[in-house]
This record gives structure tokens, C-alpha cells and sequence, in this order.
């Protein structure tokens, strides 16, 4: 892959949710990348946000700018494959928000289409990268509860009137499953690898509901269970992470804050950014609970990574074949709740040693 000087010269496409309250002020607070155009519907919010920064009409008008060096999609999740297929086409480098695409044969075709392209495609599991997740996945990694037997992830919203708007309708890649799944699934594959099956279950619970606003995912590895589950009828109780061991048991209560001090106007690198005054509890076998202070959080390096590959001083910091899994999974939680089985990841062989290949360590046994 040719090395790009810096700074490295950024397109974004789409400025809802994801563009405006992440993409955006991630790129900008990381050194090497300017953040030159954006594609939107509103251009007022762009220019009033962004000032300085050109607002394209269509992806095709950013694709066909030569100064563009690296596209952003972050739109609707339909979108994301075609648009980055017709990214990569046009030579460009490319980071596409989660999911990566509807189903793991078309996350196949952008893997390969991008190795014959010779461009970076890094899907965008930012949450790697938040306090919580890095607390926990330290404190199993030092062996403060010994062997991990059982593993709870939860993202819970209380949103119990139906919204009109993609995420919510009955459209390919709507659906909780398919907006908070993924995080869920790639925190917990760098953590212990590929599963061996999957059980789901999905549900319509609120009024009205159009698609699936509740999943319970149980991932099998052997006797360790992982859980993972997503629901928008839940107001409280319950917490963002919970794991017991052969040593002991730890739980993570509050959720990481960037997201929160995004939409509260902070930027990252501001006085505070990431910090998490929610400790890890940890409790003994005898009954007796300690605390470990949180580690700070910052998804501004997936983007410092980004530019470190594109620099040519550091890799992709998620590898297609990660994006895979994630996919595999997904698709392999559809095909349980729909069927009613237990089932196996659709990966291939090569997938398989590919992932065993640089892949993340896995710290529990």
C-alpha cells in the first residue's frame, strides 16, 4: 500500500447521527488527517459546524475529487457496501462505520475488492476504545477473577416510543441487533476469539415496534458462556458488564462517557475527555468487594491508528478479517433466532487461520 503524506485529506459522506456526533470531531482532533468535504442533505449544518470545510452534493462528486485521499461512510447501514465498493473503485482508502455490510458474503466481496485495490478498509469499531471496555478487558487480562466462566456485555436504552427513523423501520440492516451488535460482538471476539456456535433470540417488545428492539445473544465456548444483549425498554438495574471467574467476580456498572461529552458539546482532548470515575468492582470469594479505578477511555485512536497505516508507521488497527467475524456472527444470530439451533459461523478455513494470525490474544484461559 503507497504511503500518503500528511496530512491525510478526508472525505465524509453522511452527517447524521454518526458523521456529526462522531466521524466529525474524531478526524478533527487527530494529528495527520484534515477533514476536507462532506456529503449531506444539509449543507447549513455542515458549514454552521464546520466551517471551512466543502460540502459536496452527491458521493459521487467527493469520489471524483483527486485530493480526497480516504472516505467516510457513515450512513445508513443498506448503504454501507455499496458505497464503499464504489470508494475503493475510485482509489480511494476507506472507513466504514458499523455494520460493515448486510451479510457476510458482500463484507467478502469489499475484503477482496479492497486487497486487489491495494487500499486500507477499516470497519469503524470504535468502542474498542472505551473506558469500560478497556477496564474490564485489563482487569481479565491481569487475572484478577482467575478463569473467566461466564461474561455479560450490555448496551440498554429506554426509548419506549417507536421513532421514525431507518435505524428503527423494517429495512435491511435495521434493528437493535444489527446498530448495538456489533460493538458488543467485537469487544467480545478480541477478548476470547471465535466462538464455537451462537444462540439467539430477538423480539419486538414496544408498542408498534417495526423491527427487533431486543437481543440476547449467547455466544459457546465450551462451558464459558458470553452474553450479549441490547434491549430499549430498560430504564435502569442493570449493568454494563459483568464476568465471573474461577477467582472471583468483577462488574462495570456505568457505561464510558464519550459519547455523552460529545453531545454535550466537549471535544476530545478537552480537560476530561474519557475519564470514567466508575470503578471496576471486584468481589472475592469470601463475600469482600474491592475497587479498581477505571481506565480513561479514547476513541481517537482508532483514527491516530488510521493515519499511522496510511502513514505507513503502524497496521490497520482492525483487520478485515476481524470485520468478518463480527459479520459471521451476526449473520450466524439471525440464522438461530430465525431457525431455532445453535449455529456455527460461516467462516472458511483460510478466515479461520487468518484470524489466528495476529489475532487478538485471548486472556482467560
Amino acid at each position: 500500500m503507497q504511503q500518503l503524506a500528511k496530512p491525510v485529506r478526508v472525505g465524509l459522506i453522511g452527517y447524521g447521527f454518526a458523521g456529526r456526533t462522531f466521524h466529525a470531531p474524531l478526524i478533527g482532533a487527530v494529528e495527520g488527517l484534515s477533514l476536507d468535504a462532506v456529503v449531506s442533505r444539509h449543507p447549513d449544518a455542515v458549514r454552521a459546524d464546520l466551517p471551512g470545510v466543502g460540502v459536496r452534493p452527491t458521493a459521487e462528486a467527493l469520489l471524483a475529487d483527486e485530493a480526497i485521499d480516504l472516505v467516510v461512510i457513515a450512513t445508513p447501514n443498506e448503504t454501507h457496501a455499496p458505497l464503499a465498493r464504489a470508494a475503493l473503485r475510485a482509489g480511494k482508502h476507506v472507513v466504514v462505520d458499523k455494520p460493515f455490510a448486510l451479510d457476510l458474503g458482500e463484507a467478502r466481496a469489499l475484503v477482496d475488492l479492497a486487497g486487489r485495490t491495494e487500499r486500507l478498509l477499516c470497519v469503524f469499531h470504535n468502542r474498542r476504545w472505551d473506558s469500560d471496555f478497556l477496564s474490564v478487558r485489563a482487569a481479565i487480562a491481569d487475572g484478577v477473577i482467575g478463569r473467566v466462566t461466564h461474561f455479560e456485555s450490555r448496551i440498554d436504552r429506554f426509548r419506549p416510543q417507536v421513532r421514525d427513523r431507518w435505524r428503527e423501520r423494517d429495512v435491511p440492516g435495521g434493528g437493535i441487533w444489527f446498530d448495538l451488535g456489533p460493538h458488543l460482538i467485537d469487544q467480545a471476539l478480541l477478548l476470547f476469539g471465535l466462538p464455537d456456535r451462537v444462540v439467539a433470540s430477538l423480539a419486538r417488545q414496544r408498542d408498534g415496534a417495526l423491527t427487533d428492539d431486543w437481543a440476547h445473544v449467547v455466544l459457546l465456548y465450551g462451558e464459558r458462556r458470553v452474553i450479549l444483549h441490547a434491549g430499549m425498554l430498560v430504564a435502569g438495574g442493570s449493568a454494563r458488564f459483568v464476568v465471573h471467574g474461577t477467582g472471583g467476580s468483577l462488574v462495570k456498572q456505568a457505561a464510558d462517557r464519550q459519547e455523552a461529552q460529545l453531545l454535550a458539546g466537549m471535544r476530545p482532548g478537552d480537560a476530561g475527555w474519557g475519564e470514567d470515575a466508575d470503578p471496576l468492582v471486584v468481589y472475592a470469594g469470601d463475600g469482600t468487594a474491592r475497587h479498581l479505578p477505571a481506565h480513561a477511555g479514547d476513541q481517537r485512536r482508532i483514527y491516530a491508528e488510521i493515519a499511522g497505516a496510511l502513514g505507513g508507521a503502524g497496521a490497520n488497527p482492525v483487520r478485515p478479517v476481524e470485520a468478518l467475524a463480527v459479520m459471521a456472527v451476526l449473520d450466524a444470530a439471525v440464522v438461530s433466532a430465525r431457525d431455532g439451533i445453535a449455529a456455527e459461523l460461516s467462516l472458511t478455513n483460510a478466515e479461520r487461520g487468518q484470524w489466528g494470525t495476529g489475532a487478538a490474544e485471548s486472556w482467560c484461559e
